[in-house]
């Protein structure tokens, strides 16, 4: 049975999506400040966290921050907090996905349903990533450049091992995107995706400014170039 660790202040909220999430049969966890979030967190281990953004006592974001100094676990931050630039925070943080209040009961459940989906799925893997000195570890998921890990969020993670798995294949933002984020790809646009890449880049490349694994084909997308010669 799947664990999620539920960090919420809002009582009617946690009332009616943690009854919705139990009914599919999950265990739910929850804390209603973040020195409570703390503690829960020290003791437990959890599949996905689902976090609110503003606490009585502190920030989900700084919550995300001390979760991926420990962990890659898919976060979700449930917020009233819309504007771009609380997303791209969210994200930039190591957030996997990120749902604005108000919203529908089936959208946030069919997200939930899909983080878990993905993780199951990496979790699962049972094979090695090598090229351009870089090296995945799928069963650890680990990754290392040159001997040396690195330290990668959960979705730079998954997006590299998509590039990886499609070597000298451009992959359209779309694409990446549904692989992403299954059917929910509608919800994230294309900014999110240069977010996640700049990212990426500026750990697995030599030179970021000028990368030459993850290569931008103009009007066309992505590619992670085997080749290993310069471009953007």
């Amino acid at each position: 049975m799947k664990r999620i660790f539920f960090v919420e202040d809002d009582l009617s909220l946690i009332s009616g999506l943690s009854f919705a999430m139990k009914k599919q049969g999950y265990e739910i966890d929850i804390a209603r400040t973040s020195l409570e979030a703390k503690r829960l967190w020290m003791n437990t281990a959890y599949d996905l966290v689902i976090l609110d953004v503003s606490l009585p006592d502190g920030s989900g974001y700084d919550l995300c921050r001390e979760i991926r100094k420990t962990s890659k676990v898919p976060i979700m931050f449930l917020t009233a907090a819309d504007e771009e630039t609380d997303i791209i925070m969210g994200l930039d943080l190591g957030g996997d996905d990120y749902i604005t209040k108000p919203f529908k009961l089936a959208v946030f459940l069919s997200r939930v349903n899909a983080l878990l989906r993905r993780s199951d799925n990496f979790n699962q893997a049972d094979t090695e990533l090598k090229s351009n000195g870089i090296k995945v570890q799928l069963l650890k998921q680990e990754v290392s450049k040159n001997e040396e890990l690195l330290d990668l969020t959960a979705n730079e993670y998954k997006l590299l091992c998509l590039f990886m798995e499609n070597p000298d294949i451009v992959l359209s933002p779309e694409q990446i995107l549904s692989r992403l984020w299954d059917c929910d790809e509608n919800y994230i646009d294309s900014n999110t995706l240069t977010v996640y890449i700049r990212r990426l880049r500026t750990k697995i490349e030599d030179d970021p400014g000028k990368p030459e694994k993850i290569i931008t084909v103009r009007r066309m997308g992505y590619k992670w170039n085997t080749a290993d010669r310069s471009g953007r």
